[in-house]
């Protein structure tokens, strides 16, 4: 099975301008090849070290995949890198220049002279005609290598891929079964405590247990290589089993399932409705709920602080009463200087009433996300024990 890795390339990256999207996307896509990435690295728009980078890079692997750097400007030098690192020259092809001019055209635009940069690729590589952009990709083989140049711009990019470059990957390497991942998400528990709970888990070979900690949750990955999907999933359904047993409860759901849909999901089963007073959080909960689109959250109230002579619970059962709600969630984020930082909650609903404190060690700015996380998962519970 061939190994690949990533190249980003673009200053405007290193300077943190833009966030890498690809990367990700071109690994789990990788994944599902069954295509194993070791390591993705970022370069800025200088041919010479593009150049000595994927030198490297074909020490170690037999695929790279690129993207950016072949736009038409001075700035875009991916083609003459990957001939720098190849050592041959570039070459420029009629047919490309066509394409070029055919998308301008599109677009409603004469092509300038520098367009032309766009039709010129390392000296025998495959062109890859490119439908939805202005630059056409192209792949240079080296033996039982390659290098797959793609666009920087993430639509293009993903297009070209999922068109031309993983079903090329699939021929070249006569590639076959999966690598599939399942995530299960947890709450209520800490990445440590898990650890003790699934530790023997995680020095399996096949399928591979890891541990990634997020703010008041944390997600257990499970990751299995197969010959087919199917047999990827019966790996992964019989560790899933045994972590679910173990952590019980805890778990809240599974890939893109989300806390507050699921709490929400709860809450419409029994049909009640849900509203939330927030202090001093910026509004993160109501974000979170409102994201959802579920009819079930009715709003809420955001304040800075609590009027003068009124607690949590009091400004929380008179949101209730105005909003017509039958649950309430109430959250205060403690984050000023000489107070100990954690958050205060107040849960109500038809079954009972919770007051709660928690307190928190970590950075004050990431207290009303992880506060808002850990107000759902005691609502999520309250309702599973009501």
């Amino acid at each position: 099975m061939p190994s690949a890795e990533i190249i980003t390339i673009g200053t405007e990256i290193l300077l943190g301008e833009i966030v890498d999207t690809n990367s990700a996307f071109l690994a789990r896509h990788l994944r599902n090849l069954n295509v194993d990435v070791f390591r993705t690295s970022t370069i800025g728009d200088n041919a010479q070290r593009i150049a000595q980078i994927i030198r490297e890079t074909l020490e170690r692997t037999q695929i790279i995949i690129t993207t950016g750097g072949i736009g038409p400007t001075v700035d875009d030098p991916t083609r003459e890198a990957v001939a720098l690192a190849f050592g041959v020259e570039t070459e420029f092809r009629p047919e490309l220049w066509e394409q070029v001019v055919r998308q301008m055209l599109r677009y409603g635009r004469t092509p300038g002279e520098n367009q032309k940069r766009q039709a010129y690729v390392p000296k025998n590589a495959i062109a890859v005609e490119n439908p939805v952009g202005t630059a056409p990709a192209f792949i240079v083989e080296q033996d039982d290598h390659c290098l797959i140049a793609l666009p920087g711009v993430p639509r293009e990019m993903e297009y070209l891929a999922e068109q031309q470059v993983f079903p090329y990957l699939r021929k070249r390497y006569n590639l076959s079964g999966t690598i599939k991942a399942r995530i299960l998400h947890v709450a209520g528990m800490g990445e440590s405590a898990i650890d003790e709970q699934v530790g023997d888990l995680e020095l399996l070979a096949n399928p591979t247990i890891g541990l990634a900690a997020h703010y008041g949750m944390v997600d257990v990955r499970i990751t299995a290589k197969a010959e087919s999907v199917a047999k990827a999933d019966a790996l992964i359904a019989g560790v899933e089993k045994t972590i679910r047993e173990k952590l019980g409860q805890a778990i809240y759901g599974a890939d893109d399932e989300t806390l507050e849909a699921i709490t929400l999901k709860a809450l419409a089963q029994k049909d009640w409705t849900l509203t939330v007073v927030e202090v001093n959080t910026g509004g993160e909960l109501s974000r979170l709920l409102s994201q959802t689109g579920d009819p079930t959250f009715l709003g809420g109230k955001i304040l800075p602080a609590l009027p003068e002579g009124q607690n949590l619970a009091g400004a929380v059962v008179e949101q209730m009463e105005s909003s017509g709600a039958s649950a309430a969630l109430g959250l205060t984020a403690r984050d000023n200087t000489g107070e100990v930082l954690g958050v205060d909650m107040v849960i109500v609903t038809p079954a009972a009433t919770r007051e709660s404190t928690r307190t928190y060690g970590g950075h004050p700015k990431n207290i009303p996300a992880w506060g808002a996380n850990n107000v759902l998962d005691l609502l999520r519970r309250e309702i599973q024990h009501s």
